[in-house]
């Protein structure tokens, strides 16, 4: 049998995509880091105290787990393409409805609507680069997320140049909405066509293959225990450990710095490691990297610590993705969508649950739960195996067929 490899040369189209796919996750990155500045100057203009603030902020999340299991069906019937084409020009258009709103309750709806675009466009662009993954025939994922990485640091430090240079908050969020939309409308142009994924819509809901529950758990341990190190990692640092300030902040921004790393170069690491391996890494460094910051009272291990989880979460996710997208029998925007759906809710559960355990613990108790998640990962890891050698044959065969027009 040939390798994947020999099937031939990629086509001019999948390169286009290849290129597309990196676009629209740099500006999907950019549009969320961008309306993260302008929070203090909501609050302070609707006079919310922090708890109503954080209440309010709910609404993203509520949006974007409303969005994600629907959107997955979309992508099953008119291709990512299409759906992403959408939902990320609508991701652009209401970054400017939480800055205008008048009053709490219509900022509340104003981030339901654009969580609700930011989780479709999510699963959209995710979807086409599962297939546009599938056209190279080696890992992708990894670099596709790096990127919003990137996107992420940009968009947040051309917001706080607008914010600096005294730009009203409208227009703070104008202009990266005139030019993200831009942007997208143009990569999506480039996008591999809706015959790449658009098949039947299928049946409203399915009972998901085995695999495909494993790789949610996977994500949901992955995206509890980032959303965990985001909001606790100062936290820990400050009280904990007596850091300053400036430290207090170096924890998740050298977490932040080797995820960042770590994606970039996933894909070789990904390609000469292979999906189980690299994911069985990941979950041991998570748990040896937190288990260091919280049992060695010093800030240099701690802050050693929290690099080792940035490269430990770096690729666990994109795998995971990527993994899903290669389920047999299922169209790649539904299986990601379930998926995303079940990681994101781990987002969400993971800091309210550790300062839970927290008040009943200590917080070194509550994170503890994190490096556990780590354990679990490793354990299963064989699950990015069973979903892509079930695909192998299919992928092969798939290589021969040439692009839709």
């Amino acid at each position: 049998m040939r390798s994947l490899e020999e099937d031939g040369p990629i086509s001019a189209a999948a390169r286009r995509g290849r290129l597309a796919v990196l676009a629209v996750f740099f500006l999907h990155g950019a549009i969320f880091s961008s309306w993260v500045p302008l929070i203090p100057t909501v609050q302070q203009r609707l006079g919310l105290s922090a708890g109503t603030l954080g209440l309010a902020l709910l609404g993203t999340g509520i949006g974007s787990l409303a969005a994600m299991p629907p959107i997955g069906r979309l992508i099953g019937r008119y291709g990512s393409r299409r759906v992403f084409a959408a939902t990320g020009l609508g991701y652009s258009a209401v970054l400017l409805l939480p800055v205008i709103a008048p009053s709490l309750p219509s900022l509340f709806l104003a981030l339901v609507v654009f969580g609700a675009c930011a989780g479709a466009s999510d699963v959209a662009m995710n979807a086409q680069g599962a297939v546009v993954e599938a056209r190279f025939r080696r890992p992708l994922m990894s670099s596709f997320h790096g990127v919003w990485s990137l996107g992420s640091l940009g968009g947040a430090a051309a917001g706080g140049t607008l914010a600096a240079i005294g730009l009203a908050p409208f227009l703070r969020a104008l202009f990266p909405a005139i030019l993200v939309a831009a942007g997208m409308a143009l990569a999506a142009r480039a996008m591999l066509p809706p015959g790449t994924d658009a098949r039947s819509a299928g049946p409203a809901f399915i009972r998901p293959p085995r695999q495909l529950i494993w790789l949610g758990v996977i994500a949901f341990c992955a995206l509890m225990a980032e959303g965990s190190i985001g909001d606790w990692s100062a936290i820990y640092l400050k009280h904990d450990l007596g850091a300053g300030p400036g430290l207090a902040a170096a924890g998740y921004a050298v977490f932040t710095l080797t995820m960042t790393i770590g994606r970039l170069t996933g894909d070789w690491v990904t390609a000469h490691l292979g999906p189980v391996p690299i994911t069985r890494l990941g979950g041991a460094l998570l748990a040896g990297g937190l288990g260091t910051a919280l049992l060695v009272s010093h800030m240099a291990a701690a802050l050693i610590g929290f690099a080792l989880i940035g490269l430990a979460l770096a690729n666990v996710l994109p795998v995971a993705y990527s993994a899903a997208g290669r389920t047999p029998g299922l169209p790649e925007g539904t299986a990601i969508a379930a998926v995303s759906t079940t990681g994101y809710l781990g987002y969400l559960v993971g800091p309210p649950a550790i300062g839970v355990t927290a008040d009943h613990l200590t917080l070194r108790g509550g994170l503890g739960i994190a490096a556990a998640l780590g354990v679990l990962i490793a354990l299963l890891a064989p699950a990015v195996r069973s979903a892509n050698a079930a695909s192998a044959a299919t992928d092969i065969h798939a290589a021969a067929i040439p692009e839709p027009a």
